[in-house]
């Protein structure tokens, strides 16, 4: 956050000038997805280049009173002075957004589809400071990610709880995040089989933050790599613990592809595999269907080796993005995992049904095993039995509850005496 740090002081005096003229003053966080994978394919300098061409692009389109600053390496943040009201503001987000989406940027012979999505903070509204303000216009940026649209204004009431970075550095520092296990089910072994790990976080402000929100929050900061790394040995310690009670299960951990730019990220994994002493085929690694797509190269690269050493790989969330045959053919997948929005409507709707079902097929006939996410109900899971699934998930199988409990649990069930 160096760069904005440099940059804040000049925002807050723009905005105390605006602040004694009519009307409001916004501000815009303007993020360029992809941008970071793109200065790590074709390197730094072309990552300079498209963010120079993306900033003309955007003065281009904006007021000669409104101010442009580059925040980050794929990020503008921009104060709009005398703005009527939030339509206005929304007004110059969408000409952003289609002077960025509608036309390639260009750098040399080489083409960069960009995307973006804005979000926007209203001074006074919500906020008079400008740290606030760029927190605020990212909470918005946020939201909009979550519901796949280019922009969002805050809204108190419905985005996300504002994150602090130090608190959040802190608590992962300190292993104060809770690591939850929710069970999957072997429908042709009739047995649960593994565990989807998943990470939960409590603070004193908020309560309950939502992993949808910090996540992704860490994602967008330098946060997503000591996330990973304490969630892969939490994970791991407790499936240790199976493994030495005579209970073992294969546990699952959510991957960010921003993880594999890290030097040394796969060697970190597999040399975790033996501090803790769990096979490496008791393993599988989750990614979603979109973050592959995002680089599709690196992913495939880190993911190759992870395999080559017996971790399995399964493709999160499928269904949701736009994967092609072609890219299912090259991602070193063992497992499909069919997003819940899918299975949930299934049971309603014969067309989503028979989505399902040819889903189940692709993965087959590709040597993938089918995973169906959020079953909750019987008539769901039997309609799967039917489908020829092969593992399913969801709160009829078992709601996630904390990994200490779970590993108590099986361990005892397994010391329980018989007949």
């Amino acid at each position: 956050m160096s760069e904005l740090a440099h940059l804040l002081p000049a925002v807050q005096a723009r905005i105390d000038r605006a602040r004694q003229e009519p009307g409001l003053c916004a501000v815009l966080v303007v993020r360029l997805r992809g941008m970071r994978e793109a200065q790590l394919r074709h390197g730094y300098e072309f990552g300079d280049e498209i963010m120079l061409a993306a900033r003309e692009r955007i003065v281009g389109v904006v007021r000669h009173v409104d101010l442009v600053y580059l925040a980050s390496d794929d990020s503008f943040l921009i104060v709009l002075p005398t703005v009527r009201n939030r339509t206005h503001a929304l007004l110059a987000a969408t000409r952003i957004v289609g002077a960025i989406d509608d036309t390639p940027l260009i750098h040399g012979d080489r083409n960069w589809h960009g995307r973006v999505v804005v979000g926007v903070a209203l001074c006074p509204p919500h906020g008079t400071d400008a740290e606030l303000l760029f927190r605020r216009a990212e909470l918005a940026h946020d939201e909009a990610v979550r519901i796949g649209e280019p922009f969002a204004c805050y809204e108190p009431e419905s985005t996300p709880v504002e994150i602090l970075y130090g608190e959040l550095r802190d608590d992962i520092a300190a292993n104060k995040l809770d690591v939850m296990f929710q069970p999957l089910y072997d429908l042709r072994r009739g047995k649960v089989v593994s565990v989807e790990s998943l990470a939960r976080w409590k603070t004193s402000a908020y309560g309950e933050v939502p992993p949808s929100d910090f996540v992704p929050f860490a994602e967008r900061s330098d946060l997503i790599v000591p996330l990973t790394r304490w969630s892969l040995n939490a994970s791991l310690r407790h499936a240790a613990a199976l493994h030495r009670g005579g209970r073992p299960l294969d546990v699952a951990v959510n991957l960010s592809p921003r993880v594999f730019a890290e030097q040394g990220f796969a060697e970190q994994l597999l040399g975790a595999l033996d501090i803790w002493g769990v096979p490496a085929d008791s393993v599988i690694v989750e990614i979603t269907e979109t973050a592959l797509l995002t680089d599709l190269d690196m992913s495939v690269r880190v993911l190759r080796r992870l395999r080559d050493r017996g971790i399995r790989v399964a493709i999160d969330d499928f269904g949701t993005g736009y994967a092609s045959f072609a890219y299912l053919r090259h991602f070193p997948a063992t497992e499909l995992k069919i997003d819940r929005t899918f299975v949930d409507a299934m049971v309603s709707d014969s067309r989503t049904e028979q989505v399902v079902r040819a889903m189940i097929e692709v993965a087959h006939r590709l040597g993938l095993e089918a995973v169906a996410e959020g079953v909750e109900n019987e008539e769901t899971l039997q309609r799967l039995v039917a489908m020829d699934c092969d593992m399913v998930q969801g709160y009829h199988i078992g709601h996630p509850m904390p990994a200490e409990d779970f590993v108590a649990q099986r361990l005892a069930a397994a010391q329980a005496p018989t007949g």
